[in-house]
């Protein structure tokens, strides 16, 4: 196992959901601290952009990849299409949510998040770290969320599929800690992306904080082994308060927190 700080020159870093927001600080720190990447969303164009700059600007190989990861199977097709090109660093960010009544929610989207969420996540760390684990070094980043701590009325499912996210990486850290292979649950909590603009301040908690605060905090997180990290003072205090009291209680007061001002949906995105 090794204990020194991460070394990204020359590693090959898949971030998912990397058009944008968290995602696309994730490559530009990655590519400025040396690593290739493989950049994957949705937004063709967006991609091809930002692949291009970090190139230009690092000297680091960049490829743009489009997928819709809320598709059955789009993890195995990315692989294929990635023709078995190693990944050093995993960066599993992409991600959605739905600020609205359960009731109400669209079905088929709610299939999608799941899908993206969770089963997406899933099955790209089960295709790369196998070739980790091999190598004896290497990295995972899952990007959770602080409302995978307590329940999150009218964001249900999101809440659930975070839940999720955390727990199973942090399992995950522990089967591999005895490894060169590092794994890290990043919890941020409001973020300045382009989430409010689409879900409306409804869904914010919190002081937001800015992407690039959060990237650093999952980078050290990742230096130091930590399975999970919540990024912020207060998000910490936020998340530890509920575990002083009844469930019950904190669920209710999360229903008041999060009960949306109308009954139309609204959708946080990270682009996936």
């Amino acid at each position: 196992m090794n204990d020194k700080a991460m070394n990204y020159k020359r590693q090959r870093a898949l971030v998912t959901g990397a058009s944008s927001g968290i995602g696309a600080v994730f490559a530009r720190e990655l590519a400025s601290r040396g690593s290739d990447l493989v950049l994957v969303a949705r937004s063709r164009d967006k991609l091809a952009a930002l692949a291009d700059e970090l190139s230009a600007s690092h000297g680091v190989a960049a490829d743009a990849v489009v997928a819709d990861l809320a598709k059955p199977s789009a993890a195995d097709r990315l692989a294929d299409e990635l023709g078995g090109r190693q990944i050093d660093i995993l960066v599993n960010n992409a991600g959605f949510g739905l600020h609205a009544r359960l009731h109400q929610a669209d079905p088929t989207m709610l299939t999608e998040m799941v899908q993206v969420n969770v089963a997406a996540l899933v099955d790209l760390t089960r295709l790369y770290l196998p070739g980790m684990l091999a190598r004896d070094r290497g990295a995972v980043i899952n990007v959770a969320s602080t409302a995978a701590f307590q329940p999150v009325p009218y964001m249900a499912v999101y809440g659930a599929s975070k839940a999720f996210v955390l727990s199973f990486t942090e399992a995950l850290w522990a089967e591999t800690r005895r490894t060169g292979v590092r794994v890290t649950a990043l919890c941020p909590g409001s973020t300045e992306t382009e989430f409010f603009t689409v879900a409306g301040e409804n869904a914010q908690v919190g002081r937001r904080m800015a992407p690039e605060r959060v990237v650093h905090a999952a980078l050290r997180a990742l230096d130091h082994r930590t399975c999970s990290v919540v990024t912020g003072a207060g998000n910490r205090l936020l998340i530890n308060a509920p575990r002083l009291a009844p469930r019950q209680f904190v669920t209710r007061m999360a229903e008041r927190t999060m009960r949306p001002a109308k009954s139309s949906l609204h959708v946080e995105t990270t682009p996936v």
